[in-house]
């Protein structure tokens, strides 16, 4: 039962992730309700993946200094209230030394993203009206970004490397 559960928090994160970059690429919104899932489900996987207090700790300066970059970016309007949010999350759940290479894979992704949406905006618009209606509004010249897609991508590749999932994994 133990190893159902470790195995449990162990995915949680990575759904929750994943479910806020589908919501953002087909609605351009990311539900509070994920983050706040996320941000209630952090201290009882950490304390069940045998996080220190401390380490927890740690976690959470990481997560409230992501929290006002992500505000200082939404203010600066190159993100969205939403991904400001799913980005403190994820900090905190990646933690130190992790979000490091989450913020480095998120900004790599952000400018992938970038770069496809601008070409896909100049070469997509016959598609436009053929499928959902989000594929429209993510081809449509000038449109916002997604970018709940990066800070997923960037959440996942670090991921493995953070306390949560290296304590999982290699268990004391």
């Amino acid at each position: 039962m133990i190893e159902a559960l470790r195995i449990l928090a162990l995915v949680l994160f990575p759904m929750g992730v994943i479910l806020a970059a589908l919501r953002d690429l087909t609605s351009y919104t990311i539900p509070n309700r994920i983050s706040l899932a996320l941000l209630a489900a952090f201290l009882p996987v950490a304390l069940l993946a045998g996080m220190s207090l401390p380490a927890i700790g740690v976690s959470a300066v990481v997560g409230g200094v992501m929290l006002a970059a992500g505000v200082g970016m939404f203010a600066l309007r190159w993100i969205g209230g939403g991904d400001a949010k799913v980005f403190a999350v994820s900090a905190l759940w990646l933690g130190w030394p992790a979000v490091i290479p989450f913020a480095m894979w998120t900004a790599l992704a952000g400018g992938g993203l970038a770069v496809i949406l601008m070409c896909g905006r100049r070469l997509g618009q016959p598609i436009i009206g053929r499928g959902p209606p989000w594929v429209g509004r993510l081809l449509t010249p000038g449109g916002d970004v997604p970018y709940g897609l990066a800070i997923c991508f960037g959440a996942l590749m670090a991921y493995p490397a953070s306390p949560i999932a290296q304590a999982v994994f290699l268990p004391h």
